[in-house]
């Protein structure tokens, strides 16, 4: 890649700006801050399969509460409190190998939650009478039942919880059962480094189980429980196979990242005994203490907590604003929680979580890699779904999240289903947003967010800018560290019209300070094709066999190319017969020319050429020119 110097550009709109509030200042600068996009931050739990091929899905994550007690062995798992506690038996399509197979075919990595909760789901009828966690038959008085199976009850009288008995439901399980299933996926589909599973997932949310899980595990989750249960499943994992990467603990929220189920949402006894630290911090410690006790062997390659804002699910102003606000905590250091994680409530001090889960991994374990599997902004059916969801990934791609999940997918038709096609196919043929983050800034991120990569497919520059507010703004955008060709592709996807992403006229870029106006409400997305170099044919001489034309190479870079490379298909069979000051192949009636190593050098806005001798007539092909 050619070197890069400080270039400034802004984009002319096409709509005219005299209605338009005056928005903050944006600035890109391509040469700071780069690092690599994961691709797997684009992952869904499920979904559309249309949907998810068109957007081209990376991840596809097997989980949720009714994997803590999936049976690999009768596809059985039990529904928890979701649903009554009751045991259904999967049909092909939902069970772990027709998940795992149905990704893997797609090219998407599936992850694969593996129980750790000491039960898993024995067999069951599959069909209404299940097993269930609370039968009336063994507890007659509950404040509710299954109306289509009126013997399961919600394990519950006058509000109390009643004691379940777990083998009504289920049989015990412990890390080598983990085990088993592991080295079942690996019989069936490969090792990871054959192409099958590549994540494990040790449970999901665990400090959840006296809830989700009470009819089998009513006790509190200790630090020791999860700690020990985690470190035994991972090492089944590895053992089963080592090639696979093992992701934990996957918590609910901000109580889970910090405390024990003993403890509740704060430091307490539990905390204490475990020299002070929060449930995270000694969570990576214990797997690092566990690795060096075992020949360094990696037992967590992803942190993995979940995040889903605490705000209402309303789509009125106050919420909505709310929900854009919201972003902030993943990030943010300044951002205070505005629910009860803030000073109403836990008083937590400013959450900035991805920052602070690399924080504490930087301490703890240093290599893990982060995740979120399972998140969700909410209103993905309304324009503010959309935009939060467009700012939280490109605040996953800034920020360097590995992993991410989204948990209760958009419809395809929903704006939300849009946020993604505007980092994954904002043209409709595929196209996509880039893959190495670079630097980029607002005068107001709360007004207009801006997030901007480099394409490495084509080195072209993309800036995603999500309008947070309700009026069109225009506002100046700066970039350094690129040469663009002089225009600007322009989408936006907005309130004027939800059912698509409208290309705009493409925008003139100049050097200087040049205004653009972004809608209200709308994510824009500018595409910036790199400058490279033009090249213009004229004829010499012709005569009835033959002709004889120079080629003239342009730098249009403000700074040197290296060396560069013209390309051109012959119209009517023409033959090259002499060439110079070039190193030019003919292949049928493909050309390719290349510099001749002392001629390749062409400083900013300079020129050189070429000649040849061919057949034919005299022809005007289409030349490509590329920088080398």
């Amino acid at each position: 890649m050619a070197s890069l110097v400080a270039a400034t550009f802004t984009v002319h709109a096409a709509t005219t700006a005299a209605a338009a509030a005056t928005g903050p200042e944006l600035s890109v600068d391509v040469s700071a801050a780069r690092h690599a996009i994961s691709p797997g931050i684009y992952g869904l739990n499920g979904g559309d399969p249309a949907f998810n091929a068109e957007i081209g899905q990376t991840v596809a994550r097997w989980g949720g509460n009714t994997s803590s007690r999936y049976n690999f062995k009768n596809r059985t798992y039990n529904t928890g409190s979701d649903w009554f506690f009751e045991n259904i038996v999967a049909d092909e399509a939902r069970s772990l190998e027709g998940m795992v197979g149905s990704n893997l075919d797609r090219g998407i990595k599936p992850v694969v939650t593996v129980p750790m909760i000491g039960w898993v789901a024995k067999d069951s009828p599959s069909s209404h009478p299940f097993a269930c966690g609370f039968p009336a038959t063994r507890f007659p008085q509950q404040d509710r039942f299954d109306e289509w199976d009126p013997n399961c009850g919600n394990g519950q009288l006058n509000g109390q919880n009643l004691t379940g008995v777990p083998t009504d439901t289920s049989i015990r399980a412990d890390a080598a059962f983990a085990g088993e299933m592991v080295s079942h996926l690996v019989d069936r589909f490969g090792t990871a480094a054959q192409g099958g599973v590549p994540i494990y997932e040790l449970d999901n949310e665990p400090v959840l189980w006296a809830h989700t899980h009470r009819d089998v595990h009513p006790e509190l989750v200790s630090y020791d429980e999860l700690g020990g249960k985690g470190t035994a499943t991972a090492a089944a994992i590895k053992a089963a196979d080592p090639s696979a990467a093992v992701l934990g603990p996957s918590g609910w929220g901000y109580c889970e990242w910090v405390a024990s189920g003993v403890d509740g949402c704060g430091p307490g006894a539990d905390s204490a005994a475990h020299g002070g630290l929060n449930l995270s911090q000694w969570y990576l410690k214990n797997m690092k203490d566990y690795s060096d006790a075992h020949g360094g062997t990696r037992y967590l390659d992803y942190f993995d907590q979940h995040f889903y804002p605490q705000i209402s699910g309303g789509k009125d102003p106050e919420a909505n604003a709310w929900r854009l606000r919201s972003t902030r905590s993943l990030w943010d250091p300044t951002y205070v929680e505005e629910s009860w994680i803030g000073p109403g409530g836990v008083n937590a001090p400013p959450l900035q979580f991805i920052r602070t889960m690399k924080s504490w991994i930087n301490q703890y374990y240093p290599g893990t890699k982060t995740a979120i599997t399972e998140y969700n902004w909410g209103a993905l059916d309304d324009i503010n779904g959309a935009l939060a969801q467009a700012d939280v990934l490109g605040i996953f791609g800034r920020e360097g999240l590995d992993l991410a999940t989204m948990w209760g997918e958009p419809k395809p038709t929903d704006p939300g289903a849009y946020a993604f096609r505007m980092y994954r196919n904002y043209d409709g043929a595929g196209s996509r947003f880039g893959d190495t983050s670079v630097s980029a800034n607002s005068g107001n991120q709360g007004k207009l967010a801006v997030y901007a990569a480099q394409r490495s497919s084509d080195n072209a520059l993309t800036v995603m800018v999500v309008n947070k507010t309700g009026d069109d703004l225009t506002s100046p955008l700066s970039v350094a560290g690129f040469d663009s060709t002089g225009a600007a592709q322009r989408f936006t996807y907005g309130p004027a019209n939800l059912g698509a992403i409208v290309r705009g006229s493409d925008l003139q870029v100049t050097n200087g300070r040049v205004e653009a106006t972004y809608p209200a409400n709308s994510i824009t997305l500018l595409v910036l094709p790199p400058a490279g170099c033009t090249a213009s044919l004229q004829t010499n001489g012709e005569w009835g066999t033959g002709h004889v034309a120079t080629v003239t190479v342009t730098n249009n870079r403000s700074t040197a190319i290296a060396g560069w490379r013209v390309s051109w298909t012959w119209p009517a069979g023409q033959q090259v017969t002499n060439s110079w000051n070039t190193a030019l192949k003919q292949n049928g009636t493909g050309v390719v020319a290349a510099d001749a190593g002392w001629n390749g050098s062409i400083g900013a806005g300079g020129s050189t050429t070429f000649g040849f001798a061919a057949t034919g007539p005299a022809a005007a092909p289409r030349l490509t020119c590329s920088p080398t």
